[in-house]
């Protein structure tokens, strides 16, 4: 066992060496909701271009060459009017954006209020044209548009499997890319992920008419989870956001939630300084367990009222679908529930998932995937290649984690063999006292005070060399589980057996995978001997268990829902990266790490600037959304809840919304907004700066948003009239004991929001899994 204060003098080091606080090492409490100096805003100028669905999200944006506009219309209320209540790919006719750089090439759409007007899809110009939707045949009827199949050609539906499914199939519809076959960008192939598990990304012929309307040949379309070399794979799982390569392919993401090996704040260090993982450990640890979503149910049966919401439980939902695409016998299962029979013939390697795709060879038949192992393991949203072709941004979506980068020796188009592509894997540390409320004396408002970042190196790889490593857990199954934890034999006693597992693995992990030991023991090599000086056995755990890692050094992996990063095609030094994330709330809000700032539940868009080296070393605050305690006049027009941002080649920013149902506004339609960014400081508004309504930082009294007014010192702190902010004790509790989860479901405070009769438990899936 790590000796405690050795953990403590660790991560005391690289805080010193980077000027930076230490990360706390127990959850902090989030503060309460109040009304947040700059919450909302908006530096330049922000207007509304469409509203999607009832029950859906806006998902997987597109601009072609002519200003042409696309995107998903995910999840939707099957009640909605046709073709509103079928998941589909859809664009908007009779409109192009002019590609100008202004915002004044459309109409502003106005908020839905009417029921007709929240049911449908709606845009200030232009019609909205579904030409795909989930289920359509494809393939000359060999398949159906979104639905992955066994080896022997069966769907993966619960019409035909009994089970959990992380979605109901071919109802998550996502990214959309693009690869032209021509010049002028009429013909080509469309990408689109399908946020399922197993997961799928579709290619379906697209061609533009004379007229410019956009049709898509179906006949000829096929799903890639279906084809033999992603199979080789192991497939995909929970394929969300992605992005189009500066080589043009399409990347797509893996958001793989499963990931979280600890929940929220904590660090796998804790488990062996408190001789337990109880109250700590997180879902990853149960991936081959049988019957892995019915860990928490499990748990609040084992321990009672000492039982803790294990983060990422839920999004094992699929993993045994999954084992059933890669070709595994189904165990005896009914009525839509998993049985705890395991599955011990194939099942999925966990860390064969979680990365970014990219399809290469897009248009042959059929393209070749290659994951990127060297970016890391991750519930990956989306990443940003730079026009360097060496270094790439990644946001991985979910409560407590982290942005990443990644930087290639070379350009990743130059390796002939893609598995070839080495390079160095970083993580985030923010250092600049000022989001910091420990460093500081007082809580600042992120809508006034940007975040520092420095990059981490945690390690350097090549593709096949990471694939080496994840080959050695290739023969792992449910048995494995029973058969390491437990001292029953599982064939004489199954429930006796699995139980005994179950504490096991609370206790000391799960011995199948890499161990707790190894993490801390690469953490303690980390800092004695530095990053690229491990011994060779433990170069794996920085690839594999990304956010554990990370975390066990002192990196800032305290970011809520980081949903979308991108910047403009060919983007070069002084250029913007966009980073979104969708709350600024729970590790960003509580008492403990680098970031300690006031709460803005309605998400914060960043812009970082790209340097000489393409690193970005500040990201600042351009988009602000509402408080959720604010009024209908401040929230419905305000971006709430960013997920996806795409950046045209003009500048602008296309915003998508992931907040359907939420607070503060009048209508719960997620939208599409255009952001149009300053020209220059020049041309920023009289009354604000930053572009915000109030003083010169978005406050009423132009002051830096503190109640009394504030004088900054150089060390980064300030007076206050007071000298103090009241931050105890606030909570995201509600009077019923729940609280949010990291989906945006709500659940109990002994983590007991089940989804064992076939539903996912993720609001953002948003669907039973009926078929």
């Amino acid at each position: 066992m790590v000796d405690f204060t050795r953990r403590q003098v660790l991560s005391q080091s690289v805080a010193a060496a980077l000027g930076a606080s230490v990360i706390g090492v127990a959850s902090g409490e989030e503060v309460e909701e109040s009304d947040t100096p700059g919450a909302p805003s908006v530096e330049g100028e922000l207007k509304r271009f469409s509203t999607t669905a009832f029950g859906a999200e806006v998902t997987g944006p597109f601009v072609f060459q002519d200003g042409s506009l696309l995107y998903s219309l995910q999840h939707p209320e099957e009640e909605n009017p046709d073709p509103f209540g079928t998941a589909g790919i859809g664009y908007f006719s009779g409109f192009q954006f002019e590609l100008d750089g202004n915002n004044d090439d459309f109409d502003e759409l106005s908020t839905p209020q009417t029921e007709a007007e929240q049911r449908r899809v709606r845009s200030g110009n232009g019609d909205y044209t579904v030409f795909a939707q989930g289920r359509d045949e494809i393939n000359g009827g060999e398949e159906r548009l979104g639905v992955t199949q066994t080896p022997d050609g069966t769907d993966i539906t619960l019409d035909n499997f009994e089970g959990t499914q992380y979605g109901a199939a071919a109802t998550n519809p996502d990214c959309n890319q693009f690869v032209p076959t021509n010049e002028a960008g009429t013909e080509g192939y469309l990408f689109t992920n399908w946020e399922n598990s197993p997961g799928n990304v579709s290619r379906i012929p697209l061609s533009q008419t004379e007229d410019g309307e956009w049709e898509a040949d179906l006949v000829n379309a096929i799903n890639l989870a279906n084809t033999e070399p992603l199979r080789e794979l192991g497939g995909t799982r929970i394929n969300c956001y992605g992005d189009l390569s500066p080589w043009n392919t399409m990347i797509s993401s893996e958001e793989n939630y499963a990931h979280p090996r600890v929940s929220l704040t904590n660090q796998v260090g804790d488990i062996l300084d408190a001789g337990t993982g109880k109250g700590i450990v997180g879902g990853a640890q149960f991936w081959n367990r049988p019957n892995p979503n019915g860990i928490q149910r499990a748990v609040d049966d084992y321990y009672g009222d000492e039982s803790w919401g294990i983060q990422g439980y839920w999004a094992l939902t699929g993993v045994e679908f999954l084992a059933y695409y890669l070709g595994a016998e189904q165990a005896d299962q009914t009525d839509y529930l998993n049985t705890i029979e395991p599955i011990a013939d194939v099942y999925p390697n966990p860390y064969r998932y979680g990365y970014h795709v990219d399809f290469r060879e897009p248009a042959a038949d059929p393209p070749q995937p290659v994951k990127y192992y060297v970016m890391g393991r991750a519930s990956w949203e989306a990443p940003n290649i730079q026009a360097d072709e060496q270094t790439a941004y990644g946001c991985s979506d979910g409560d407590s984690k982290g942005i990443y980068k990644f930087v290639a020796d070379e350009p990743i188009p130059s390796y002939e063999d893609p598995m070839e592509v080495s390079g160095t894997l970083y993580a985030p540390k923010i250092t600049n006292p000022q989001a910091n409320a420990s460093r500081v004396g007082t809580r600042k408002s992120p809508a006034q005070y940007p975040l520092e970042v420095e990059w981490m190196p945690l390690g350097s790889a090549s593709n096949a060399e990471i694939e080496e490593w994840i080959a050695e857990y290739d023969d792992v199954t449910q048995a494995d589980y029973l058969e390491a934890h437990a001292e029953t034999d599982w064939e004489d006693d199954l429930e006796a057996a699995l139980e005994e597992a179950d504490r096991a693995v609370v206790e000391n992990g799960n011995q199948n995978y890499i161990t707790n030991e190894e993490i801390v023991e690469w953490a303690d090599q980390y800092y004695s001997e530095g990053p690229d000086n491990v011994d060779e056995e433990l170069r794996r755990v920085p690839f594999l268990e990304t956010r554990a890692a990370a975390k066990e050094i002192g990196a800032t992996i305290e970011f809520n829902k980081a949903e979308g990063v991108d910047s403009k095609d060919g983007a070069g030094p002084g250029d913007p990266v966009y980073f979104g994330i969708s709350e600024f709330n729970d590790d960003l809000a509580d008492d403990t790490g680098d970031i300690q700032m006031d709460r803005v539940d309605g998400g914060i868009v960043y812009r970082g600037e790209l340097e000489e080296d393409y690193n970005i070393s500040t990201l600042k605050p351009v988009i602000v959304g509402p408080d959720f305690t604010d009024e209908p006049e401040d929230a419905d027009d305000a971006l709430r809840n960013v997920d996806n941002v795409y950046v045209m080649d003009d500048g602008r920013v296309l915003c998508c919304e992931d907040g359907f149902g939420g607070p503060a506004r009048s209508y719960p339609n997620d939208g599409l907004y255009v952001y149009e960014p300053p020209a220059s400081e020049e041309e920023q508004t009289e009354d604000g700066d930053d572009g915000t309504e109030g003083g010169d930082d978005g406050t009423e009294d132009g002051t830096d948003g503190t109640e009394g007014g504030t004088e900054e010192t150089e060390d980064g702190t300030e007076q206050t009239e007071d000298g103090t902010e009241e931050t105890e004790d606030g909570t995201e509790e509600t009077e019923d004991g729940t609280e949010q989860t990291e989906d945006g479901t709500e659940q109990t405070e002994n983590g007991t929001d089940e989804t064992e009769s076939g539903t996912d438990g993720n609001e953002s899936d948003g669907n039973s899994n009926g078929n």
